[in-house]
């Protein structure tokens, strides 16, 4: 059961991989319209991938008995990337390679991940806590050729220790992940910083789910999971309504959730897990849509429902 959970995992980490709108992006768009659309999709593209190193850093710290703190090693491959453990230093360093393989057929990665742990800590237990280092890590969508390439520092807290690999046994496992002035470059030379606060909670119901919600308080906006300034030079807070909830049963897609976008011009609510016609649905043979709503320039309340 425990390998047949961890093999799980793999597919997770594989599955759960861009959430993106399918538009094309204009990078100097005129109005606010434009400007919080592709906001929008800047923000879900940046947080998927985030997520996407997350669970690589979960496969790569559960395969070592050293960091993880099972019995022995276990093989746990990531399809376009290597993984070096050195387990001898203090901190205990796991560094992940990505060569840019397209294992999912819609985009490529490169650069390194350095994940960084006090020798005599075990990831196991409640509060144990890794760094992460994005060092170049760059993510190019091949639909268009867009990119975005990070560098910085998260930590990522096992809030309520217990493996994944265990996690049907435990019934629930939560991960914090927190950092701040990552240094954002989109593709057309811009950079931002963009800082995070986010918090991942595992449960294990006809399969692994997970349900993503943001922690921080910026001003007087509570829940933000990811707030800084956007490419087009505006500060922006990322607000959770309602958690974002992926389901292991439905291929690990997003299956529902509402996130608000906050910039000094326009507030703009997305929800998450619709059909065409923005109305919510249960797991769909084709694509699930969002439902992106604000207020225009002239008082009208605009729509964009888009496929994802």
């Amino acid at each position: 059961m425990k390998m047949k959970n961890f093999l799980l995992l793999c597919l997770f980490a594989v599955g759960v991989n861009l959430v993106s709108c399918k538009k094309n992006n204009n990078d100097n768009p005129p109005d606010n319209s434009l400007q919080i659309t592709a906001h929008s999709e800047d923000q879900a593209r940046v947080a998927s991938e985030m997520d996407a190193v997350a669970n690589d850093a979960n496969i790569a710290i559960e395969s070592s008995a050293a960091f993880s703190g099972r019995l022995q090693d276990i093989q746990g491959p990531i399809c376009d990337a290597t993984i070096d453990v050195d387990a001898a230093s203090n901190p205990m360093t796991i560094t992940i390679t990505y060569n840019g393989t397209n294992c999912l057929g819609n985009r490529t990665r490169t650069g390194t991940i350095v994940l960084s742990m006090n020798a005599g800590t075990q990831w196991k237990n409640a509060g144990a806590t890794i760094n992460l280092e994005y060092q170049n890590f760059k993510v190019t969508r091949l639909s268009d050729n867009k990119s975005i390439t990070l560098n910085g520092h998260v930590a990522i807290e096992n809030v309520s220790g217990g493996l994944l690999v265990n996690l049907a046994s435990l019934g629930s496992i939560t991960h914090a992940i927190t950092g701040n002035s990552l240094v954002l470059t989109f593709d057309n030379g811009a950079q931002r910083i963009w800082n995070v606060a986010r918090e991942r909670v595992f449960t294990f119901s006809n399969g692994i789910n997970v349900s993503v919600s943001g922690t921080e308080t910026v001003g007087t906006i509570p829940n933000v999971a990811e707030w800084g300034t956007n490419r087009f030079g505006h500060e922006f807070t990322t607000a959770t309504i309602f958690p974002l909830e992926f389901r292991q049963d439905c291929d690990f897609r997003l299956t529902a959730g509402t996130l608000q976008h906050h910039t000094p011009a326009v507030t703009a609510t997305a929800e998450f897990g619709l059909n065409a016609s923005g109305n919510p649905v249960s797991c769909p043979a084709g694509n699930y849509y969002l439902k992106l709503t604000w207020t225009g320039m002239g008082g009208d309340t605009l729509t964009v429902i888009r496929p994802y």
